[in-house]
Order: structure tokens, then C-alpha cells, then sequence
């Protein structure tokens, strides 16, 4: 059947089908996807990255300090008392403040210890003081739902539990110059906290909406790439076999780069489509605000752990294209054919490599991440644990509706919405829709906070990860 759709009017086709073996799900939007917003969207970012606030001033006085937080402890549910803000208040009792002293001056520029014990204050004092609250409470949902995509019982089936800490990260707004960014919890664990930090500028509380699909890459990349014993290791073996053929040097750029380039793939696989484009317009904003030049970067030096970011372009486009959902190779044809619009003299590590190379290299590192079964995942791969499917795709659809409206989430779509789903769903429809940017982005703080509101992690009760509240029944009846 056809109809017409409620999003700006635009004429689409509309297919049904069972999704997961459930019922007949909601509609199929089979259009071709529409970046023509692209533009918006990185001016967007770019006045983000250029916007000066830092959040909250560091708090520097122990005595204050401590006071602070102890007023704190009652804002937060059972889990974050006992994994985050009771033992990190500890840690801080047995340094004193002399210790705490310390840690200030040796580290001046705040970039190691005393960053770390200031991001981990701001994480606690934000939330318990009410800084940007909507928006904070919004963050703290697709972070929390980014974790559990990866980590929940639900989405790994047959696969053991992590073997790290899985607490979903604590959240904080600040240091606008280091754009999002994660202390992983093997530095808050010296503090004595079980959970990561995740942090984005106080600007992207306003707006910057691609900074947003950036949040897959560092907390379901980063923060759960290293909850399994071995994991990186065993994928960096995999990605050096795979670019054998292509020379040493190429192995070693992509394989050496693991924890950068595996975190790309895994936000891909958690948030589809709207995590690969949305890293090409988000890159391409920053670049403007700090080099005058809205393009790709083609220059990857040695000393830089990230890849280059022309290669990651290619990187999520060959990874978009292994995604179990219709219109992957559509999607994979316009990030790679954005990423080609940036291509100059490429150089990795100062070895220069032809477009075609960078492609090749792309598409093997890709595969190799997504697809081979490992050990840490009792041979599976991370493709079996999250992926992006039509079920996704006809969510997004739905959502984009109440993203331009004042309507709630539907409440008809085969299986839960998420924060995820949210939020791609506003990356979408943003490209397709850049005159809507600013009502856009205000909605999705709106439903993300919203669902944070009703979040059981956030309860009264223990809970880590909503998706390990599944019933699992003995008969599912069809209708």
C-alpha cells in the first residue's frame, strides 16, 4: 500500500513486513536516504566547536569539595552510590588535602590525574546540582543505552558476560576543547569507581547535533571494546592477517590503531547509518572551526592513534555496507561517495597510499573487526551482538514523525524504541531536514529525557542493565 507521509509531505512507498519472527511490523520508508541538510548540519557543528563555555568551574577547594559531594550521594539510584560516587568520595578521604593538593600540581594542564579526578567530580556535582538537566538527563540515556546494546543479557545471547566492569558511564558537560571524550574504567578504577565518564562540551547541550553520533564511538566503542578479556588484542591480530596482502606497513597503520578504528565499528553496529555519516559531518565541522577547511583530513601521522580521517570515512561506509538492513549498500554509496569529494594526497604514517588502497585497506579492516568470530566472545563476533536491521529502520521512521511534531513515540513498532533509535532518528532526519535543525535537536532532548524518566537503572531497585530484564517464555503465540 502507499500513503503519504507526515514528514514534510513527501511522498513514500510503504511495505509490511514480520520483523524477528514478531508480528507484522510498522511500515518499511523505502526511500533513497537524503543528506541534502549535510551542509547545515556541519555549520552546525562548526559554531558548536567554536562556542567558548566550559561548563562549571573545576572544583579545586577539598573542603568545598568535599562538602559538595556528600550533599550529592542522595541524587543518585543504588547502582551509581555503590559503583561511582561512594568509593570515589573514599578515595578522596584517604588522600586528604594534601593528596588532593598534589594531584593539582602535577598535573597543571589537567590532561592526566588531576583531569580525571576533576572530570569524576563534575560527573557527580552536575547531576546533583542540576547543571543543563534536561539535557544532561538526556545524555545519560543514550549513554546508558549505548552500553547496554553491547553489554545486556538480551543482546548477548550465547555470549558469556563481560569479563570488566559494566556500569554504564556517569556523564558531565566541560573542556569544550577536547570535543566528546571517555575516561574508560580502567583510569576511574584507580579512584575506586566502576564506571566510565563520558564527557561532551556544554555547547552540544544547546546544539552541534552531530556531536551526538559521535557518543556510539566512545562509550559503545572505547568503554566496551576493553569489558572483554583480550578483545582488542585478538581483533588487531585479525585485522593484521586480513590486510596481509596489502603490505606490512598498511597491517600495521590499521592494526596498531585498534582501539580507534574497532570503536568506529562498533558504533556503526549499534547505531547503523547515522554513526558513519554523521562522523563525516562532524569531522568536517570541527576541521572548519580549527583549520578554516570543512574537508576530511588525508594526513594520518605516526604519531597519531586515531586513523586519518579520510580513511575513516571509508572505514564506515565498508562497515554500513555489512549491516543486515535493506538499504545498507545506499547508505555505503553516499558516505563513500562523500569521503571521495575529500580525497587529496593521502599519507598514513608518512607512507603515501592511493585512494584505492585506502579503500581496499578500509573494507578488509572492516570485515576483519565486525565479522570474525573471537575467543573473548566464545566465538562469536560483534556483528552477532549488535547490528542494524529494517526493524531499526522502520523505528527511525516512526520517530522521525514525533521529532517534528509535538506527538509522542509511537507505541506500535515491532519491539522497544530506544535511545539509540532517538537519536539516529534525529541525525536522519536533520540531513533530510536542515530548516527543522533547532526544533529537531529540542525534541530529541525532549523524548531522550523523557525516557530517562522512566529508566529502571535510575530507580529505587539495583539494576545495571535494562536489557536483563527479559522474561523468557516457553511459547510465543502468533496472531
Amino acid at each position: 500500500m502507499a500513503r503519504k507521509s507526515a514528514v514534510r509531505g513527501r511522498p513514500v512507498r510503504v511495505e509490511h513486513e514480520a520483523d524477528h519472527g514478531g508480528p507484522e511490523a510498522t511500515q518499511v520508508v523505502a526511500t533513497k536516504p537524503d543528506i541534502s541538510g549535510l551542509q547545515v548540519c556541519i555549520d552546525d557543528a562548526r559554531e558548536a566547536a567554536l562556542d567558548g563555555d566550559a561548563g562549571p568551574r573545576d572544583p579545586t577547594d577539598f573542603s568545598d569539595l568535599r562538602g559538595r559531594l556528600e550533599a550529592a550521594r542522595t541524587k543518585f539510584p543504588p547502582l551509581y552510590r555503590q559503583e561511582f560516587v561512594d568509593p570515589f568520595i573514599a578515595e578522596l578521604d584517604e588522600r586528604g588535602s594534601t593528596g588532593f593538593a598534589q594531584i593539582l600540581v602535577q598535573d597543571p594542564t589537567r590532561q592526566r590525574m588531576a583531569g580525571l579526578v576533576m572530570d569524576m567530580a563534575h560527573a557527580v556535582l552536575q547531576r546533583a546540582e542540576r547543571f543543563q538537566l534536561r539535557a544532561l538527563d538526556a545524555f545519560q540515556e543514550i549513554v546508558g543505552d549505548l552500553y547496554d546494546g553491547f553489554l545486556s543479557a538480551e543482546d548477548r545471547q550465547g555470549v558469556e558476560p563481560p569479563d570488566q566492569g559494566t556500569t554504564p558511564g556517569l556523564i558531565k558537560w566541560g573542556n569544550p576543547d577536547s570535543g566528546p571524550y571517555t575516561w574508560g574504567v580502567d583510569a576511574t578504577s584507580i579512584l575506586g569507581a566502576n564506571a566510565p565518564v563520558v564527557s561532551l562540551p556544554p555547547a552540544n547541550a544547546r546544539m552541534g547535533l552531530l556531536a551526538w553520533s559521535a557518543l556510539p564511538h566512545e562509550t559503545g566503542g572505547h568503554n566496551i571494546l576493553h569489558a572483554d578479556t583480550g578483545l582488542p588484542g585478538q581483533l588487531a591480530i585479525a585485522v593484521r592477517n586480513a590486510l596481509g596482502g596489502l603490505g606490512a606497513e598498511l597491517a600495521d597503520y590499521w592494526s596498531s590503531r585498534i582501539d580507534e578504528t574497532a570503536s568506529d565499528v562498533m558504533g556503526i553496529l549499534n547505531m547503523g547509518p547515522a554513526a558513519g555519516i554523521g562522523l563525516i559531518g562532524y569531522f568536517r565541522g570541527l576541521n572548519k572551526a580549527f583549520t578554516g577547511r570543512a574537508e576530511l583530513r588525508n594526513n594520518g601521522p605516526a604519531n597519531d592513534t586515531h586513523p586519518a580521517d579520510i580513511v575513516r570515512g571509508y572505514l564506515a561506509a565498508e562497515t554500513v555496507a555489512l549491516l543486515d538492513f535493506s538499504q545498507s549498500a545506499a547508505w555505503a554509496k553516499i558516505i563513500a561517495d562523500e569521503t571521495d569529494k575529500d580525497v587529496q594526497d593521502i599519507r598514513l604514517a608518512g607512507r603515501r597510499v592511493t585512494p584505492q588502497q585506502a579503500r581496499e585497506s578500509a573494507r578488509l579492516t572492516a570485515e576483519a573487526i565486525a565479522i570474525t568470530k573471537v575467543r573473548s566472545l566464545e566465538d562469536h563476533a560483534l556483528s552477532d551482538i549488535q547490528n542494524w536491521r529494517d526493524g531499526d529502520e522502520k523505528k527511525i521512521a516512526a520517530i522521525r514523525q514525533a521529532l517534528i511534531t509535538t506527538a509522542d513515540l509511537p507505541q506500535d513498532t515491532a519491539g522497544p524504541i530506544y535511545a539509540t533509535h532517538i537519536v539516529a532518528a534525529a541525525v536522519v532526519e536533520a540531513l533530510a531536514n536542515a530548516d527543522d535543525l533547532l526544533v529537531i535537536f529540542d525534541r530529541m532532548l525532549h523524548l531522550l529525557a523523557k525516557e530517562h524518566a522512566n529508566n529502571p537503572v535510575w530507580g529505587p531497585l539495583f539494576v545495571r542493565h535494562p536489557g536483563n530484564l527479559v522474561r523468557h517464555v516457553a511459547y510465543l503465540p502468533q496472531r
